[in-house]
């Protein structure tokens, strides 16, 4: 069993507000659960405006399908309007 964890670290142009963070962010937290069925949370930046960091887990039964897998949620991160992805890691345990 592999378990796979994806750091993207995002910096959002537009919001004016942590409301408006959060929007943004819940919404494409919602949008990644949906699609890509994996576990989703903000793991930084709570209190700034215009950063954010999220954090996404998914577990497989091979390590090259987790990678495969969390390459993709990456790759669909990046092109969500609202926020412009800066940088992304990969970690598998």
């Amino acid at each position: 069993m592999t378990i796979g964890v994806l750091h993207l670290d995002f910096l959002l142009h537009g919001a004016r507000s942590l409301k408006d963070k959060r929007r943004v962010i819940k919404g494409l937290k919602d949008q990644l659960r949906s699609r890509f069925n994996c576990s989703v949370a903000e793991t930084e930046y709570h209190d700034l405006w215009q950063r954010a960091r999220v954090s996404v887990c998914v577990i497989s039964n091979e390590s090259r399908h987790a990678n495969t897998q969390l390459d993709e949620i990456a790759r669909f991160a990046a092109l969500r309007a609202g926020a412009e992805l800066l940088d992304y890691r990969i970690e598998m345990l």
